[in-house]
């Protein structure tokens, strides 16, 4: 199988890009002997959260190459720090809590020479307030906001705090323009990609081996999950004025889920009808297999099963890349199963609800704007449209996958060279 490192370079590079070009000299000279602290790893039950950090470090890999990083992990158990330090020997990891006086945190951040907050939706403030108590520079790539963040009680003080960063990179162009319609603007507020999409770990034996299991063959199935209006943990609620997550999900949102569901069968129905090939429902978060097997799985009919896999056991970030980089193509309701399949070259669809966040916005923010319909407001029909497109010319959609990846190393690159500069004082 072509690697993704490869496949980038061998057809980003031919679009004009700079992907994996070697690190340019200014980057290098000024990050050599300056330490970044990166906050991320925010969770395992989701491999988009478990993906943020490994896309993020490559990114300071191969911009930064002279530069230490220390990771403040607020969750990475052993499979996920064993991963981490097989690609990234280098790194330090610390635990703990940004409250606990003289603790692994604070003593990492005086030992560090710059603040990095990972990708997120997180609206905490804690960690610029100690920052700023210390000292310490500060800046966020790959954040996303609700406009609460700048808007309602409060909000003056956020302001100001967010005012104070080195530079803000969002990881769309919505959350920066709520940024700066609300005042904050500067020294540098603008577009940069979730890390995510700078992913490189893979697991190519697991996921050969789940592929034999489900007698899969490549590029001959697509991937989907839906969604679904359920707690993230059984008795823990969604305290965020949104309820994304709610722990008694109400008869709307139950009809919600089902009325989506019912989109996703379809898909599935006219997808095998058509092409015979299978369809895997692959989890990007924990918590939907259980609602993903009740909503859209059973209430299927027993002759569309045979040609549908439901996976029952979670993965790691390492396995579902090199199982999406098999993958014909990648639908999902939630971005970063799709963002890592264009990492490894497939084509993709995000099926999207606003609802969620504004990150849905950020395919349309690298060109694939038709590859990420708006669920309630696309039929199934519509869907295996866009899905035979890139079907029937799928070079073609390899190039589109390429040149959107393309731009997205640019912009990576260029956030870390504001970063270099700020390291260079």
């Amino acid at each position: 199988m072509t690697t993704r490192r490869h496949f980038l370079q061998s057809t980003g590079l031919a679009l004009g890009a700079t992907a994996f070009s070697s690190p340019s000299s200014f980057a290098a000279a000024l990050g050599e002997g300056k330490t970044v602290l990166l906050e991320c790893a925010w969770a395992v039950k989701n491999i988009g959260d478990i993906g943020h950090t490994p896309g993020t470090l490559r990114f300071l890999e191969d911009y930064l190459p002279g530069a230490k990083v220390i990771l403040w992990a607020h969750n990475a158990p052993k499979p996920v720090e064993t991963m981490l330090l097989n690609r990234f020997p280098k790194l330090e990891i610390v635990r703990g809590s940004l409250s606990e006086k003289d603790g692994p945190v604070q003593k990492a951040i005086a030992r560090s020479d710059f603040f990095l907050r990972g990708p997120g939706m997180g609206q905490s403030t804690g960690f610029m307030k100690y920052c700023r108590s210390v000292g310490k520079p500060y800046g966020f790539q790959g954040q996303s906001y609700f406009p609460d963040m700048v808007n309602g009680p409060g909000a003056e003080e956020r302001i100001e705090l967010l005012n104070g960063a080195s530079f803000i990179f969002t990881r769309e162009t919505k959350t920066r323009d709520t940024l700066k319609a609300a005042g904050v603007t500067k020294p540098v507020v603008e577009f940069a990609p979730d890390g995510c999409f700078g992913i490189d770990v893979l697991d190519e034996e697991r996921a050969l081996a789940r592929m034999k299991k489900h007698g899969l063959e490549e590029k001959k199935f697509i991937t989907l999950q839906l969604r679904t209006h359920s707690p993230t943990s059984p008795g823990v609620d969604d305290r965020r004025p949104q309820k994304l997550n709610p722990l008694h999900p109400t008869p709307e949102n139950i009809a919600d889920d089902t009325r989506r569901a019912k989109v996703y069968q379809d898909l599935i129905k006219l997808w095998v009808e058509e092409t015979g090939y299978k369809v895997v429902i692959a989890p990007e978060v924990f918590k939907e297999m259980q609602y993903n097997k009740q909503f859209v799985y059973d209430p299927l009919p027993d002759n569309l099963k045979k040609h549908v896999v439901n996976f029952d056991e979670f993965w790691n970030v390492d396995e579902a890349c090199s199982f999406y980089a098999r993958a014909h193509t990648v639908i999902c309701h939630e971005p970063h199963t799709p963002i890592m399949a264009l990492a490894n070259g497939t084509p993709m669809m995000h099926t999207f609800s606003e609802f969620h966040s504004p990150k849905c916005w950020m395919f349309k923010d690298i060109g694939l704007e038709e590859w990420a319909p708006e669920f309630d407001a696309t039929p199934a029909t519509e869907m295996f449209r866009i899905l035979m497109d890139i079907h029937k010319d799928y070079p073609a959609a390899e190039a589109k996958v390429a040149k959107a990846m393309a731009y997205v190393e640019d912009r990576a690159e260029s956030s870390m060279k504001v970063l270099a500069g700020v390291l260079a004082g």
